[in-house]
């Protein structure tokens, strides 16, 4: 199975393991990604100006790119998936976005309608590859371990368009953590934003928040935390304080399970 990829721009620098462990496992549970040639950045935040066209362009080309080449479109980051899945939305349902997105590239002779399937990379595991198979490929288990999933905001909301999980109780990543044999840690503030977005403006807004997850989620027993969002785990990270919890890229645990990530 080979999908269109679509990395973005922090999975070329800050999030190199989010990408480099995605391929990886990709390839050992039998599916390719395989990157759009000359991508742009999505923007990583979904505009919501109703005139707001220009920056909804780099989305439309890669959606068009993955149509051309007769695959869905495969991303990893939150933010990404958010922006383009939203973009995509708007496509297929939004007369006055579809009319000016296409008079902009008409002289790239592109024209979209929103064709594509968008994915997260997560929706490959459970409904392409089915967490069976996962489970059955994994070598080295978390046996023991108790791991809080951290889905934040971004790849859960807004419900209605993403259609990803329940954005009030969602199971796929605690789904995820049962397939690399490790017990799930259900905790309130799992799917809290943590404030991402609002780091240049306030970073007291973010600092509160990140602490309040943390701490709700070492209080529940997690060992560490998983999560998809590299604006999340910059975030909890930056403003761990006194707690002692990890956060990892779920493609990261996902190679270890594997038996396919490097020891150090």
């Amino acid at each position: 199975m080979n999908y269109s990829y679509f990395p973005g721009c922090t999975l070329k620098n800050k999030a190199l393991d989010l990408d480099k462990y995605a391929r990886a496992s990709a390839e050992a549970l039998g599916f390719t990604l395989e990157e759009i040639p000359e991508w742009q950045c999505c923007g990583g935040e979904y505009p919501l100006a109703k005139d707001e066209i220009a920056t909804k362009l780099p989305s439309v080309r890669a959606l068009a790119n993955a149509r051309d080449a007769k695959q869905d479109l495969v991303t990893l980051c939150s933010a990404c998936y958010n922006v383009i899945k939203q973009v995509n939305d708007d496509m297929q349902n939004d007369e006055n976005v579809i009319l000016k997105v296409n008079n902009y590239l008409a002289h790239d002779e592109i024209e979209y309608h929103g064709e594509t399937k968008v994915l997260h990379y997560l929706e490959v595991l459970r409904d392409v590859i089915g967490w069976d198979k996962v489970k059955a490929a994994v070598k080295k288990p978390f046996t023991g371990k108790k791991i809080g999933a951290y889905y934040g905001c971004l790849l859960l909301r807004p419900g209605k368009v993403l259609q990803l999980d329940d954005p009030e109780n969602p199971q796929l990543l605690e789904d995820f953590i049962k397939a690399i044999g490790a017990t799930p840690v259900i905790y309130s503030q799992r799917n809290e934003c943590c404030g991402a977005y609002t780091m240049f403006e306030d970073a007291s807004i973010p600092k509160s928040r990140t602490e309040k997850i943390l701490a709700n989620a070492e209080d529940m027993g997690a060992d560490f935390l998983v999560t998809s969002c590299p604006l999340c785990k910059y975030n909890l990270t930056k403003n761990k304080g006194n707690s002692k919890l990890d956060v990892i890229y779920f493609t990261e645990l996902l190679a270890e399970a594997l038996g396919l990530k490097e020891e150090k």
